[in-house]
């Protein structure tokens, strides 16, 4: 029952966070600490739960998917949307599969991690309310027409996800906006793009730890999919109107107050 209820927690906190720009990576591991899951079979429960986000955001945009899935025949509209995605997903993609074993044992050792996420945090939002004054005026304002060297661009960005405490959704929607895309279409942009970035993580996840897990691991997995599922349908629902009216700020003060929180609790302990 424990585990169950931790896997519950763990899938509110996927859940919310993982196309918030406050990295979901990042609380998740601090929410392992706090729990204290050490064992390494949550790490990989931490990763393929997002797979119940990702379904959200199919969810949400189902019409927009199917749309494209059935037009690729003979659709030009449908075959761009599907090359805009595969452009920005490859830089991620080719750097993801080169070095995340580095920056795993590098920056994700034990003794290193909390304090790695920490200054991400504070960092990151800093650059939050820095950036977001000095964006250029939009000039690319629909999520599904943008130019492919746009797109590359924001893969580019997509890549500082890579390092732990930095927000994926953070950004490529903060890259984007500084590439002159408005604010709405990049959020929505990056739901879009994350449907093979997270998918593609889950599945590697899956390959490398699926043998090992056991029955009591794949029901905790799917308790924390569907919880996952859940909470993230209701942030991608919400979350581009309330950037539309806020931008990216709150979210910034709140990356300064949680890392700040951070290095209170490792200074503490």
């Amino acid at each position: 029952m424990h585990d169950v209820l931790n896997a519950i927690i763990l899938g509110i906190v996927e859940g919310l966070t993982e196309f918030l720009p406050v990295s979901s990576t990042g609380h998740l591991l601090v929410t392992e600490k706090l729990l204290q899951l050490d064992d390494n079979r949550w790490h990989a429960f931490t990763i393929v739960i997002q797979l119940g986000a990702i379904l959200s955001v199919v969810a949400v945009y189902w019409r927009k998917f199917w749309q494209v899935l059935v037009g690729l025949p003979s659709d030009p509209l449908a075959r761009r949307f599907a090359a805009m995605i595969i452009v920005a997903f490859i830089p991620a993609g080719i750097l993801g599969a080169t070095l995340i074993k580095t920056i795993n044992t590098v920056l994700l050792n034990p003794s290193r991690a909390l304090p790695v996420i920490g200054t991400a945090w504070i960092v990151g939002g800093i650059l939050i309310l820095v950036l977001e004054r000095v964006a250029p005026r939009a000039r690319y304002t629909q999520s599904d027409n943008l130019p492919l060297w746009k797109c590359f661009q924001i893969g580019f960005c997509q890549c500082l996800a890579l390092l732990p405490g930095v927000s994926r959704s953070g950004a490529t929607i903060l890259g984007a906006e500084l590439l002159s895309v408005e604010r709405k279409a990049a959020a929505e942009f990056t739901f879009y793009l994350a449907v093979p970035t997270m998918l593609g993580a889950s599945v590697f996840e899956l390959y490398k730890e699926g043998a090992t897990l056991t029955r009591h691991d794949e029901s905790l997995i799917a308790i924390g999919f569907v919880v996952a599922f859940v909470v993230a349908y209701g942030v991608v629902r919400t979350f581009i109107a309330f950037i539309g009216r806020y931008g990216l700020k709150p979210f910034g003060w709140y990356r300064i107050a949680s890392g700040l929180a951070l290095f209170a609790f490792i200074w503490a302990h």
